[in-house]
């Protein structure tokens, strides 16, 4: 861990978000309590925290960093004007340190490592400078967007007007001063922390508790009930894996409020290109991380009694893995030709179709032998136990 010097502290940064904490914590209870909290100042609070809240989790995290969609000028011009009323930065500068999250997880390049603790990787980053500054090398594609551009340039003005005076100027006409006064606080003020950290747990919490269903190999995790905290984002183990994919809770059960979001706006015609990790690949990856639990298990054991279960799985794996890599170069292939019809002949086309549609089977198939193969192991196992 890097040595703290008072040098280090960016100060606007530190201030900004202890300040806010402060008088979320000390001046909002007591305006509740001189006031009461009406439906009004409750409802607001909800708005402006969905509407922030997923300018960063749709605009900033999966539409701009991860291009896992596209989306028609509306929808970015009002992610990039909430996003900067949720006070993280402009959306350049966010999805430049995201990237860089990504490229070098858990690795020192990582702005919020959280090798380098749980604060550190919470706000800690944030606060205090400890590696190089942002860099935009990795973002070219952003910097010639103009919106992007231009959101960059006036970020701070745009994230006080829309994020705090926009909410007071509303309370202002709903019921005058009192009115102004705790929407400020509250749907302004106390809205602003309650993004930061639903923000801030992504970074240290998802990558502290929950499972690795479907990666071990860097530290993030999947658990449902960070999701509720972060319209989505809690399964990160999932989103690490497979970051192109415009959903998080990749289960139909999954609370995933941001990817329901991305396809209610395709619907009306505001989205398009949803990007979707085939179903195969995803569950080939959930048994990758399988085998190792179940040798593990094995390992323990004498053995004597697990050699036939092993030499099972062994043939099972083997079976499993010859038929993921023929569908995998087939899906390949298939997108290829799709993505190029036009100079592929129909029999070649429809040739390549059947061929693919016959290398899914055996996958399914092999699919479904592993899964009773795991459930036979698991089975021998707890009676060798």
């Amino acid at each position: 861990m890097a040595q703290f010097s008072w040098q280090r502290v960016i100060w606007p940064n530190t201030l900004f978000l202890l300040g806010t904490l402060l008088v979320t914590f000390v001046a909002v209870p007591l305006y509740l309590w001189h006031y009461g909290l009406s439906w009004f100042q409750a409802a607001l609070f909800i708005v402006f925290f969905f509407l922030t809240g997923e300018s960063i989790t749709l605009g900033y995290h999966r539409l701009f960093s991860h291009h896992a969609f596209q989306a028609s000028w509306p929808v970015k011009l009002i992610t990039l004007i909430f996003g900067a009323a949720a006070f993280e930065n402009s959306a350049l500068t966010w999805c430049a340190d995201h990237r860089q999250h990504h490229k070098h997880t858990d690795h020192e390049e990582d702005p919020y490592n959280i090798s380098k603790g749980f604060f550190h990787a919470h706000m800690g980053w944030i606060m205090c400078q400890t590696g190089s500054p942002t860099a935009f090398e990795c973002v070219p594609d952003l910097e010639r967007d103009p919106l992007v551009r231009w959101q960059h340039r006036y970020y701070v003005w745009i994230g006080v007007l829309a994020g705090l005076v926009l909410p007071a100027v509303i309370g202002w006409f709903w019921g005058g001063g009192e009115a102004a006064l705790g929407a400020f606080l509250l749907a302004g003020v106390a809205r602003t922390v309650s993004v930061h950290h639903s923000t801030f747990f992504i970074n240290s919490l998802c990558h502290t508790m929950g499972k690795q269903p479907y990666s071990d190999r860097c530290t993030a995790r999947d658990h449902w009930l960070m999701a509720f905290f972060t319209f989505g984002e809690g399964y990160h183990n999932f989103h690490h894996a497979f970051q192109h994919d415009y959903r998080n809770g990749v289960k139909a059960w999954q609370f995933d409020p941001t990817k329901w979001t991305i396809w209610f706006l395709s619907q009306i015609g505001l989205a398009s290109n949803l990007r979707r990790v085939p179903d195969e690949r995803i569950r080939h990856a959930e048994i990758t991380e399988q085998q190792p639990q179940l040798a593990a298990k094995m390992a323990v054991l004498p053995a004597a009694s697990v050699a036939k279960v092993r030499v099972q799985l062994d043939a099972v794996q083997a079976r499993l893995h010859e038929a993921f890599a023929h569908w995998e170069k087939l899906e390949l292939e298939y997108r290829r030709a799709m993505e190029k019809k036009l100079e592929s002949s129909r029999e070649k086309l429809h040739e390549l179709s059947q061929e693919f549609r016959e290398a899914r089977e055996k996958l399914v198939a092999a699919f479904h032998e592993w899964e009773h193969a795991h459930s036979t192991a698991l089975t021998t196992l707890l009676a060798a136990a």
